[in-house]
């Protein structure tokens, strides 16, 4: 009995195992193949999310199959068609339907991560756009979580889409104790200074949060077409050179 149960539990810490490696590899995979452009990042950042989870959810049902007593209950469930309708209608108008919405979105692309959007009375930046709901943040930080299938029903407003520029934001950490109005004019010069920045556009540095021993600085400039990664890197590099060479860092 007790040696039975050893080897039922070792079976599924490996398929358990197994499955968190194909995820990884997967993440990997998708990551590879990942460019920088906003249209990019939101088709990987939702197929990664469904794919990993598909992934795991597969892996887990796998391993609990192997336990006699589970299986005997699941096989139970998977035979009534009225149990399963029933999940299934329960799950369709909401999580489902959100979830469908949240994948049409991605591939349609009526809004795109660092697009700048107003639904309904909401509107601000996209700074994720997750399985069930996307997050659009606003200018002074706050945040509102918009179910997908809203999204896909609704009218969007969408200033950023028809531009050739994209939005590049980089958050730089500094001392709590530092000159804040020295530091925001030193970054500030140092981003309008950027090679990869769109020239006449002005970058937005703001004070975005306060941490217990720092200061988060952010920073947003239009990136020129394919340049996101290249200016946000340069903003990182120069920002914080310029800061230590003032003493700030």
């Amino acid at each position: 009995m007790d040696v039975d149960w050893w080897k039922r539990a070792a079976i599924v810490a490996a398929v358990v195992l197994v499955t968190l490696v194909v995820a990884r590899l997967a993440d990997r995979a998708l990551t590879r193949r990942l460019k920088h452009e906003p249209q990019a990042m939101t088709r990987y950042r939702v197929l990664r999310r469904s794919l990993v989870a598909a992934i795991i959810a597969f892996g887990v049902l796998s391993a609990l199959l192997v336990i006699p007593g589970i299986r005997a209950v699941a096989g139970g469930i998977l035979a009534s068609s009225a149990v399963v309708g029933l999940v299934i209608g329960m799950a369709a108008r909401s999580t489902l339907g959100n979830f469908v919405s949240g994948i049409m979105i991605a591939f349609t692309q009526p809004l795109r991560l660092g697009d700048e959007v107003k639904v309904a009375d909401a509107s601000g930046t996209v700074q994720e756009i997750a399985l069930t709901y996307t997050i659009l943040q606003t200018g002074n930080g706050a945040r509102f979580y918009i179910p997908n299938e809203k999204l896909a029903s609704d009218t969007i407003q969408n200033s950023t889409i028809a531009r050739s520029e994209h939005l590049a934001e980089v958050t730089i950490p500094v001392p709590i104790s530092s000159d804040l109005d020295r530091v925001l004019a030193l970054v500030a010069e140092e981003a309008k200074g950027a090679p990869d920045a769109m020239p006449d556009t002005n970058p937005h540095i703001t004070v975005s949060d306060f941490e217990t021993d720092r200061v988060l600085v952010r920073i947003a400039a239009w990136a020129r077409p394919a340049r996101v990664a290249d200016l946000e890197a340069s903003l990182r590099l120069a920002a914080h050179r310029r800061l230590r060479q003032e003493g700030l860092l």
